[in-house]
């Protein structure tokens, strides 16, 4: 199932500047978190859908990358973001 249009408005107004922040990487980091946790829970039930884990691969590289870019800006700024989304377990 896709996001929702307001799930997506409170996502951006918790890890934006503002309400029409979409474009900084904290922003992006938490929307692709988002997705990749739907994706997630997708693959549970269907375990064969090959088509769809290339997708879920190509997600999770570019918030990867995100991560990095992050990480060598503000390693602070870095570290909170994964603490409030939950990443790195």
């Amino acid at each position: 199932m896709a996001m929702t249009k307001e799930r997506k408005q409170e996502i951006v107004q918790k890890f934006g500047k503002d309400d029409n922040d979409t474009g900084s990487p904290e922003v992006q980091v938490a929307l692709l978190t988002e997705r990749i946790n739907q994706l997630a829970n997708h693959f549970r039930y269907h375990k064969k859908d090959h088509a769809g884990r290339r997708g879920l691969l190509k997600l999770v590289g570019h918030r990867r990358n995100l991560l990095a870019y992050i990480r060598h800006q503000d390693v602070e700024r870095y570290r909170g973001l994964i603490k409030e989304l939950g990443l790195r377990r």
